[in-house]
């Protein structure tokens, strides 16, 4: 029979003796907290887990340049399709794998994002040079097993296996041979930093907050402005208080008007 110790202690073990982060062990433990109190009503037992408060964390940013370069240093033309829609559109990694042929609407120029994170359904915009990209990669696309999809539930980029698209994760090598070969070293450099450069820079540029978060999926506001943080563009070009005690003092002349001394006589 399980006790309170021992799930304070199954917690303890997680992170001191399995080294787990603090997310893992969060997410193990809210997997548990269901397991003791939705499956063996051990209300008791499921108070005694907590969660631990995960560091907030400023989101790794690559300037304009070095997105350009990545992207002209992109291994092939699936890559640099691929990486210029998840930049140029704000797009999650599985977000561009999953990208089926019926979610590119030309007549509109708008992506459809369909049952993405969270389960939603969303648009984001198609730019001239994502949809020429495109156009130029579907020809050489492969096709092998497009005769048994429909043709608006083709993926743009299709994996190995049947109906099945690229997975993240052979996008996220991509991207990594793309960021060697441009020659970039930054730590915790991932592919979602894409996307991360994406909000930042339509911050910089002055696009309004709330309409980054619904091209980019959030439902909160706060997951938004966290890219203020990040925002280099912004920062840099504040102005600080010690800029004003190294400027030289204006000397004001005294207002002659209403001095009566000035004023001819009537």
């Amino acid at each position: 029979m399980a006790t309170a110790d021992d799930v304070r202690n199954f917690q303890l073990f997680l992170i001191e003796d399995e080294g787990l982060t603090i997310c893992n062990r969060n997410r193990i433990m809210t997997g548990v907290k269901f397991l003791l109190k939705v499956t063996l009503r051990r209300h008791d037992l499921a108070a005694e887990i907590y969660h631990l408060k995960e560091p907030q964390k400023v989101p790794v940013v690559l300037s304009p340049g070095e997105v350009k370069r990545i992207l002209a240093m992109a291994p092939g033309l699936k890559a640099r399709t691929m990486l210029t829609i998840s930049y140029g559109c704000g797009l999650r990694a599985g977000e561009v794998t999953r990208l089926a042929a019926g979610g590119i609407d030309s007549a509109q120029m708008i992506i459809r994002v369909v049952q993405s994170k969270g389960r939603k359904d969303r648009n984001v915009m198609l730019l001239p040079d994502v949809l020429a990209l495109l156009r130029e990669w579907w020809p050489e696309r492969p096709a092998r097993h497009d005769a048994q999809m429909l043709p608006s539930e083709r993926w743009i980029f299709p994996g190995y296996g049947v109906r099945k698209p690229i997975t993240p994760r052979q996008f996220s090598r991509l991207f990594q041979e793309a960021v060697a070969a441009a020659g970039i070293r930054k730590p915790g450099l991932t592919l979602h930093s894409l996307r991360h450069s994406f909000a930042t820079h339509l911050l910089e540029r002055g696009t309004d907050i709330r309409i980054i978060q619904a091209i980019l999926g959030h439902d909160k506001l706060e997951t938004t402005a966290r890219y203020t943080r990040v925002a280099t563009g912004m920062i840099s070009a504040v102005e600080s208080p010690l800029c004003d005690l190294s400027k030289p003092r204006s000397s004001k002349k005294p207002s002659q008007k209403g001095n009566l001394s000035h004023q001819p006589p009537a």
